[in-house]
């Protein structure tokens, strides 16, 4: 029964249920108070608000906050292709006077028919469907002036990561490569070339460059990388089942990742193989160190997407719970979350800081006590210059008690959860937010609804938060 029900039929059972029934109103009384002081003003009551340009009714917002509707799966783009559909993470940057965001799509399947987007020159992988678009966005109407395909022949980008170089990282969300083989009682596999790695698309370019695996960054299900501004070190998420590790990168030389490097798995000091996922206090502390993984693209990966999380839990590897969004700030924090870790399943957000060359401090900034509060965080982001960290949720998974729809949160540097949107795309209100990215200014946030396909820039008064 969710909470909704419950508290329901807790205020209408009466005397009829004695002593038990005041138990479990008190009970629930006792949690909704704990919630409220987890609660945050914020920008204030989300109400129902139509986009600008299009006049669509896709978000409910703080009032004074306004938002266009930008690249829609099927719109063509200036290349002459017609813009795919799963529209996953994201990030904005400045490339000279232009305001660019990379965009990934989370394709997980065979190249589309002709005249679809993805599927063009310097294709990595013929046969696999995903890849990258980017769109040049007017800075003062915050719409489209060009966009186009910038990485092809990919699958299943799902997240990601900007570097200080201005590059984006895309990641595969998935193993599967030349194999052919069932998993459960799907057949999977059977393509041109491995995948299951990270890829860099340089936000400057104007068209499709030729693809490079970065392969000593892992062959995983990779979700998210941050980089460290200060070291140059990536930061890896994996979000596989049952269990995935939180990963480091070293490259052997700065700033240029596809000339190798070492990977490890972090791991907390005394713990080994240590389980996050329950039992855990918001803001607990672990003191942690990494371990090496002798063979980051290990051929195992093809049939087994565990198989470099098994080589660092061998040596002590921390275990956590569907990785998902991984964020850095200016001073080389690391923030990363859990989507359905807790107690309650509702997330954990983790705060990664390094301490010394090969140690560190975990911590966990925030457990969700309860899916009403925060259901199922994914991408992050945070806000520039505030230490608000903006959580886009994916809680649409059948059997796991979510509540059927979607928010964009705001974690407060003192632990409260805010409210900043809710999908209220009419038949798709239970589909996933992701790819939340600022531009660089801090004037306009974008994010993505991942299906049907469609990028929003919104923008107001973001000095006007009440914590």
């Amino acid at each position: 029964m969710d909470r909704r029900n419950f508290l329901a039929a807790a205020s209408t059972a009466g005397l009829a249920v004695a002593f038990g029934g005041f138990g479990r109103l008190a009970e629930a009384a006792e949690i909704k108070g704990s919630i409220d002081k987890l609660r945050a003003i914020g920008y204030g009551e989300l109400v129902p608000t139509a986009a600008k340009n299009t006049g669509e009714m896709v978000l409910a917002l703080p009032r004074g906050f306004e938002y266009n509707v930008l690249g829609k799966t099927g719109d063509k783009m200036s290349d002459g292709r017609l813009t795919p559909n799963e529209h996953d993470g994201m990030a904005a940057f400045m490339s000279g006077s232009e305001l660019r965001l990379v965009r990934n799509h989370e394709i997980n399947d065979d190249v589309p028919k002709d005249g679809v987007a993805i599927g063009t020159a310097n294709h990595y992988d013929d046969k696999a469907g995903g890849g990258t678009t980017t769109l040049i966005i007017n800075p003062r109407t915050r719409l489209i002036e060009r966009d186009f395909v910038s990485l092809s022949g990919t699958l299943n980008n799902c997240a990601g990561g900007p570097t200080p170089w201005g590059t984006w990282v895309t990641c595969e969300e998935t193993t599967h490569g030349l194999t052919k083989y069932m998993d459960e009682e799907d057949e999977v596999g059977g393509f041109a070339k491995p995948h299951g790695y990270c890829f860099e698309v340089q936000a400057s370019a104007n068209n499709t460059l030729p693809p490079v695996a970065l392969t000593a960054m892992g062959r995983f299900s990779h979700e998210a990388i941050a980089v460290d501004p200060r070291s140059g070190i990536v930061y890896l998420t994996e979000d596989a089942k049952p269990f995935c590790g939180f990963y480091r990168f070293i490259p052997n030389r700065r700033n240029r990742l596809a000339e190798g490097g070492v990977l490890q798995m972090l791991a907390i000091h005394k713990k080994p193989s240590y389980n996050t996922q329950f039992g855990q206090t918001t803001g607990t502390r672990f003191d942690a160190r990494w371990v090496t993984i002798d063979d980051p693209n290990t051929i195992k990966s093809d049939t087994d997407e565990q198989a470099v999380f098994k080589q660092g839990a061998r040596k002590g590897g921390t275990h956590f719970n569907k990785l998902e969004g991984c964020w850095s700030s200016p001073d080389g924090k690391i923030y990363f979350v859990s989507s359905s870790g807790g107690d309650a399943g509702g997330g954990q957000v983790w705060l990664y800081e390094p301490t010394a060359k090969d140690k560190g401090r975990l911590t966990l900034l925030f457990e969700s006590p309860d899916r009403e509060l925060l259901d199922m965080p994914d991408n992050i982001c945070l806000e520039p210059g505030t230490g608000h960290l903006y959580l886009c949720e994916d809680s649409d998974y059948p059997g796991l008690s979510g509540r059927g729809d979607n928010f964009v949160r705001i974690l407060t540097p003192n632990g409260k959860i805010a409210d900043f949107a809710r999908n209220i795309l009419e038949g798709y209100e239970e589909t996933e937010f992701a790819g939340a990215t600022f531009s660089p200014d801090g004037t306009t946030l974008f994010f993505n609804i991942q299906t049907p396909g469609i990028t929003v820039a919104v923008w107001g008064d973001f000095k006007n938060f009440k914590s």
